[in-house]
């Protein structure tokens, strides 16, 4: 066992994460947060954010979340870099295994482990992220205004960001890789009926070429085999989202997708356990919804801290 018990204990370094710690810190809660990479998650991948309140110009992903981390450090927050392998929530005592180094005990958990987009595997894929390939067409679909975009996948959140980047884009070519969409009927108008919406069937994405950006989209239709390249400046990508939850799959209920369930409260199915973030069931992803949620997790697990139990 580790040699000390800490009040609260956070799992998950991006804005959820670092806002609940914010929030434990100033509450004078004995916090630790514990990250097994660069604090800030997926808006590290994000060069510059534009729909973050509070900043009308415009802020670096980067530079957000570094003035996140100093502000909860300011107050009191400890950080800790891990790697969490295994975690105990059956008693009143939580306790949080780690690759190197003693478990780290609480009295209460937040979960912040987020999530990442599914990758293509595509080649030029990692290259041209944040210079083209997006996976967030609410954060970057303004800074391809008059462009031709491409977008990839055929569900719901494909089609409805494919019709969202519409506004944006002078033309949006989505390339799914059967000959109808997933996405639900409405949507399905909507996309086939929009007039700068041209559909690629049957086609998979190969690669993705440029020089500093994205430039080429080069296709493989699945049925005759046929090559073919597509102009594009923008590739969207969204063929699925995986939470960063396997480490509590079977201890916490999770949906069918991986993701945690929790209350309007952020609790989970374990009292003394909250979540935040992109790891819990709920449709939008954003830096603003992570922020209220850890803020929210953070006053529930200081009120099951001072509530007898």
């Amino acid at each position: 066992m580790s040699e000390k018990q800490y009040d609260l204990t956070i799992i998950g370094g991006g804005p959820a994460g670092l806002t609940a710690g914010l929030y434990a810190a100033r509450s004078q809660l004995d916090v630790v947060l514990l990250e097994k990479g660069s604090l800030g998650g997926q808006v590290l991948t994000t060069e510059w954010v534009e729909n973050y309140p509070g900043f009308p110009e415009g802020i670096g992903g980067t530079e957000l979340m570094e003035r996140m981390r100093d502000q909860a450090v300011r107050f009191g927050l400890q950080i800790q870099q891990a790697n969490v392998t295994n975690v105990d929530l059956g008693g009143p005592v939580k306790k949080v295994d780690l690759a190197d180094g003693p478990p780290v005990t609480s009295r209460a958990l937040i979960l912040a482990s987020g999530a990442h987009p599914r990758k293509l595997g595509a080649d030029g894929e990692a290259e041209f992220t944040g210079k083209g390939v997006s996976y967030c067409a609410t954060c970057d679909g303004a800074f391809f205004t008059d462009a031709v975009i491409a977008v990839v996948g055929g569900g719901d959140m494909a089609v409805e960001e494919a019709v969202y980047l519409t506004k944006f884009g002078s033309k949006v070519y989505i390339i799914h890789r059967r000959d109808e969409l997933r996405a639900t009927k409405v949507l399905q108008e909507r996309a086939l009926d929009h007039p700068k919406i041209e559909m690629v069937w049957d086609s998979v994405v190969d690669s993705i070429t440029g020089d500093d950006l994205v430039k080429e989209i080069n296709l493989t239709n699945v049925k005759t085999g046929e090559k073919s390249a597509l102009q594009a400046e923008a590739c969207f990508i969204f063929v699925g989202t995986l939470p960063l939850t396997g480490f509590v799959d079977g201890v916490l209920e999770l949906n069918e997708q991986g993701f945690i369930v929790t209350d309007r409260e952020m609790a989970t199915n374990i009292p003394g356990v909250f979540a935040a973030g992109d790891c819990t069931n709920k449709t939008l992803r954003q830096i603003s919804t992570a922020v209220g949620e850890g803020a929210a997790a953070a006053f529930s697990a200081e009120k099951y801290l001072e509530s007898p139990h």
